[in-house]
């Protein structure tokens, strides 16, 4: 007895989820705004690399943003004949756009302060302004990283946490160009680009591993082995299931697809084993961030799995 569950692909109702993306997202792009004109103009003016270059990184902020924007418009798309499952993998698409443009903004920046750094003649003392401005952005970018984290972890998107967490690269970035123009108003000259220097590092990795992230997630990554077990768990404990085996699992977006073989008794009705497979199917609905469960019912006759 064999019973495949196909049903119609639904795009999960998550106006709450879209509203948060805008919200903090037009949050970011505000303050983004402002600190990098602010920056970047006092970096300039106070001969400051690391704030000219903690300015570009505010603005490589505005780049992201959109593509956040854009991603949270794409994947709310209900599902058509060309996506049977959604358009949730735009969020996993537009993760690596980020991450790529974030690697490359971030070489970028080790070139310009390496080649600085080479020629430590050339490094002028910065204006006292350089500090305000600096101190006024680590502020101003960690207090944007609590209040998006807070709103991604409430919504559990992957991609609004990346995108905070970004801003909490940010803020590192300002105390490191906060710590680099202050020793650079000691005295001590070389600090300035060596804190653009560490900037363009943590923008690179941060990039990187955004990218790699977002990749595995593309090329079907399963969940974590603690999610792997949850999810087992809960089809296990579904009255009338006596095992399973071959389940798999695949991200699509900060959703879940599971493929599973459920053995049931072979002494039973097929609509009984229906019924079983159709409820361990949306006990998992229920519990577990999962866009949709196929089940493979397979018999068990006096102990013994049939599967043939």
């Amino acid at each position: 007895m064999a019973t495949h569950l196909h049903p119609t692909i639904e795009q999960p109702e998550t106006p709450e989820r879209h509203l948060a993306a805008k919200r903090t997202t037009m949050v970011s792009v505000i303050v983004n705004v402002i600190l990098s004109a602010v920056q970047i103009t006092a970096g300039l003016f106070s001969a400051s690399q690391g704030l000219v270059a903690d300015g570009i990184h505010s603005l490589s902020d505005l780049l992201s943003d959109f593509v956040v924007l854009l991603a949270n418009h794409q994947s709310k798309k209900a599902a058509d004949e060309d996506h049977q499952y959604g358009h949730l993998r735009y969020e996993n698409a537009a993760s690596f756009v980020l991450g790529m443009f974030l690697l490359v903004v971030g070489v970028g920046m080790l070139w310009s302060a390496v080649i600085k750094i080479q020629n430590p003649d050339q490094i002028p003392t910065v204006h006292a302004v350089a500090i305000w401005v600096a101190l006024f952005g680590l502020v101003a970018k960690e207090s944007l990283f609590r209040y998006m984290l807070k709103a991604a972890e409430k919504i559990r998107s992957s991609l609004l946490i990346a995108n905070a967490w970004h801003a909490r690269s940010d803020a590192a970035s300002s105390l490191v160009v906060t710590i680099g123009i202050g020793g650079n108003l000691l005295g001590y000259h070389l600090l300035d680009p060596i804190a653009a220097l560490v900037v363009g590092l943590m923008i690179a990795r941060m990039g990187w591993k955004f990218a790699w992230n977002a990749m595995s997630d593309l090329m079907d990554r399963a969940v974590s082995p603690e999610e792997f077990d949850a999810i087992r768990k809960t089809l296990t404990e579904t009255q009338g299931v006596l095992g399973l085996h071959d389940m798999r699992t695949r991200k699509v977006g900060d959703l879940i697809i599971v493929d599973v073989h459920l053995e049931l008794d072979g002494t039973q009705t097929v609509m009984e084993g229906h019924h079983i497979a159709t409820e361990a199917r949306n006990r998992v609905m229920q519990q577990h961030a999962v866009l949709d469960v196929m089940t493979h019912v397979d018999p068990v006759l006096n102990g013994v799995l049939i599967n043939d």
